[in-house]
């Protein structure tokens, strides 16, 4: 029965990602649609080449003013003036959509049918996904986090869960890509390097602590995740306010339908600290389920050290952020060496550092 329900679970697994595949697409087709849409724009915006050799060879001291042609009652023609355009093109397209998208980060709109479908898939493979781990639990006995398959297995989907959840306050569809992206990527390697059978607890993770130590910390990972995507496309939509400001052309056109990049480094900071606050409940945890275990509440242990780095990098990026000015790029940068720290702590640490908290299974 154990060995049936655990090949069921690994089955839905396959059957969650290939749901997340056809999201990750469709979350894809958004951001092309979104480009499109700020090309369109841009078209509408920009002035013909004859508009501005007209502009530039105007005489000096002449009105910018243009003029329209309109019959009167009599027949005649008498000149009326048009609007005045502002003096840069990309200043004018930048504006405009500024405009439209300054509040995407709280009421944004996902009623196109990309989106609806991306949210659809993602919700369904979520469903297939929460089976699985309750499969590989039910066959266990036990919570599905002892080792580095059930913790991938957990983690990825409390990352999904996150996301979704978050939607319901902010619009961050336009994460959509990059978090099921990410999952496809770290589940597919959880399935092709870390997946082991079912096998007894080791007698030092047979306590209630391992709830609560695992659960606070697969919650700081997702928001983490969810930071580390924001300051990442926050890199980007800097750049490209640059070279808006420099009038240079751009690369990624869907940046100019997201909100600003300081709108993103708020989100991210706030997202951080709820990820912050649950990563020092894991230290705290993990300290008090270590003096059950083992008697002492810090060793020094490879898992122990690497926890309490991301911690301080965390803890770093917060304090220079809200007491040393350190905004921009040089805050995102920081968030995303504080969840690299996350991913090596896991993929690395796991598996190449041997300790106390060698629990990967992997050698079983």
């Amino acid at each position: 029965m154990t060995d049936t329900l655990s090949q069921f679970s690994t089955v839905f697994i396959y059957v969650a990602m290939g749901f997340y595949a056809a999201a990750f697409i469709a979350f894809a087709l958004d951001l092309a649609r979104r480009g499109a849409r700020a090309t369109a724009d841009e078209a509408a915006v920009v002035p013909s080449a004859v508009a501005r050799r007209a502009e530039v060879a105007a005489p000096v001291g002449a009105t910018t003013t243009t003029t329209t042609t309109t019959l009167s009652a009599s027949g005649g023609q008498a000149p009326q003036p048009a609007s005045a355009q502002p003096s840069s093109a990309l200043g004018r397209l930048s504006s405009r959509i500024s405009s439209r998208v300054e509040d995407d980060v709280m009421n944004g709109d996902v009623s196109s049918t990309s989106i609806r479908w991306a949210f659809g898939l993602t919700i369904v493979g979520f469903f297939f996904h929460a089976v699985a781990t309750l499969l590989r639990g039910i066959a266990a006995d036990r919570v599905p986090w002892a080792n580095m398959w059930e913790f991938s297995l957990t983690g990825t989907l409390v990352i999904i869960g996150v996301f979704l959840l978050a939607n319901l306050k902010w619009d961050i569809t336009y994460l959509g890509t990059f978090i099921v992206g990410l999952v496809l990527v770290l589940q597919g390697i959880a399935l092709l390097r870390y997946y082991v059978p079912v096998v007894p607890l080791q007698p030092a993770l047979q306590s209630y602590w391992l709830v609560i130590h695992i659960i606070v910390a697969v919650l700081g990972t997702a928001f983490f995740a969810l930071g580390f995507a924001l300051s990442g496309l926050q890199l980007l939509q800097y750049r490209r306010e640059s070279q808006v400001a420099q009038s240079r052309p751009q690369q990624f056109k869907f940046l100019t339908t997201l909100p600003s990049a300081v709108a993103l480094e708020n989100l991210a900071y706030r997202i951080n600290i709820v990820g912050f606050i649950a990563w020092t409940f894991t230290l705290i945890a993990g300290a008090i389920w270590a003096e059950k275990a083992w008697g002492r509440y810090w060793g020094w242990d490879t898992k122990e050290i690497w926890t309490f780095i991301i911690w301080v990098i965390y803890a770093g990026y917060i304090h220079a952020r809200a007491t040393r000015g350190w905004r921009g790029s040089r805050s995102a940068w920081l968030a995303i060496i504080g969840f690299a720290a996350v991913l090596f702590n896991f993929g690395i640490v796991n598996v190449f550092f041997h300790g106390l908290h060698a629990y990967s299974g992997l050698g079983s």
